[in-house]
Formats: C-alpha cells, sequence, structure tokens
C-alpha cells in the first residue's frame, strides 16, 4: 500500500503563495542546504505526484522542462487540460483517487503544491505524513498552508529541525481516520 506524503514550504506566517500565486519569497531561498531531507532526495522515492489544477496551471507556465517525466502524475481537476505540458492523468473524484491511490504498490505519493489539495486529503485522513518547511518570511498574506474547512486533525510531530538559513523543518505523521473529526 502507498503511503500518501506532502512535502511543502510555508511563509512563517502561514502562506505558500502570495495572493496573485507569486513565490518570489520562496525562490529567495534556492540553494538552501536542506541535507538528507533535499527535494531531490525526496523525489527519488516517489513514484506518484498528485497535483491539483492551480498547481499545474502554475508548472505549466513556467518556462522549465516537465519536472516529473519518471513518475506518474495525477492532476486533480474537473477541467480538461487540452495540451499538458507533460504525460500526466486527470481525475475528478477525490474518494475514488484516494482509494486507487491506496491500491498502488510501486512507491509513495506526493501531494504536489497547494494548500487546498493537501486539505482535501487531511479531510479524508488520506494523507499519512507531511514535512512542512518554515521560511524565515512574513509574506503579509496570500494563499495559507491550511486552508479553513472546518476539519481538525491532531498529527503527532516526529521531528523538527533547524536547517540552513533559518528554515526550520516539522515533520508530521496522521493516523488514519483516529485523527480527526469536523467541527
Amino acid at each position: 500500500m502507498a503511503r500518501i506524503l506532502g512535502y511543502i514550504a510555508t511563509s512563517l506566517d502561514g502562506y505558500i503563495a502570495t495572493m496573485d500565486d507569486g513565490l518570489d519569497w520562496l525562490f529567495a531561498y534556492d540553494g538552501l542546504d536542506l541535507g538528507k531531507h533535499d527535494y531531490r532526495t525526496f523525489l527519488e522515492r516517489i513514484r506518484t505526484v498528485v497535483m491539483g489544477r492551480n498547481t499545474y496551471d502554475f508548472l505549466e507556465k513556467e518556462d522549465a522542462p516537465w519536472a516529473y517525466g519518471e513518475q506518474r502524475v495525477i492532476v486533480v481537476t474537473s477541467r480538461p487540460i487540452s495540451s499538458p505540458k507533460g504525460k500526466l492523468d486527470v481525475r475528478a473524484d477525490i474518494d475514488e483517487l484516494v482509494e486507487e491511490l491506496r491500491a498502488l504498490t510501486d512507491g509513495d505519493v506526493w501531494i504536489l503544491g497547494g494548500g487546498k489539495l493537501q486539505m482535501a486529503f487531511i479531510e479524508r485522513g488520506a494523507l499519512d505524513e507531511i514535512e512542512i518547511y518554515v521560511m524565515p518570511e512574513l509574506i503579509g498574506g496570500g494563499r495559507p498552508l491550511f486552508p479553513a474547512t472546518g476539519v481538525r486533525a491532531r498529527p503527532r510531530l516526529r521531528s523538527a529541525e533547524t536547517l540552513d538559513r533559518g528554515c526550520v523543518r516539522l515533520h508530521y505523521t496522521f493516523d488514519r481516520k483516529s485523527d480527526f473529526a469536523t467541527l
């Protein structure tokens, strides 16, 4: 059974992007030494990448080549993607997708990008672990790490460590449905 993982950066005030989806504040940390927690090392163990439509649209606009040629990519959207930037599949039903992902046996799954999709998996008790990289930046508003949905969760802290340039890595696990409640 595949593990479903989060790996995401946030500002100190809890935002993953500015209101206009800007990431300049985060790109200022390019070259950050994360040691054994480096993104490239994390990506080596990922077989399936799941992203929402907003994340896909952001990546599609970038001049960089498609970064996920080695992974199966699934975009969660109800709108068709006419000319995909890379090889990908589209799913609209998250409940069915969770079942599909749990049945995988060829590697871990990464929920890439936005807080909305992360929360959709958290709401369903379907996120096993999350690594949050807190950057020492206050950006004053934007897209929240965890949008308010009325779901309460009690993840367990596995580790916390200070990394390069004031970045703090928080690693949490979730115990499936027992850690979740709806307000």
